[in-house]
């Protein structure tokens, strides 16, 4: 079996595809930065559920 030329088409088909496959992965190692950065932070951060919390309320000054 002989192995024929590629066509033009293929090699402009393959470059697009590639440009696409490094999208897709730079898109998913930004997402998964983002995740990894909030997580590592969790502690600091709290989700708002609607209930009242003492460190969302301001600094009171205490009773003299």
């Amino acid at each position: 079996m002989a192995f024929h030329k590629p066509h033009e088409l293929h090699s402009r088909r393959l470059g697009r595809n590639v440009g696409v496959l490094v999208t897709l992965l730079a898109f998913a190692a930004l997402i998964f930065g983002i995740t990894v950065v909030k997580i590592a932070n969790g502690s600091l951060m709290e989700a708002y559920d609607h209930q009242p919390r003492a460190s969302m309320l301001p600094p009171t000054e205490p009773n003299r």
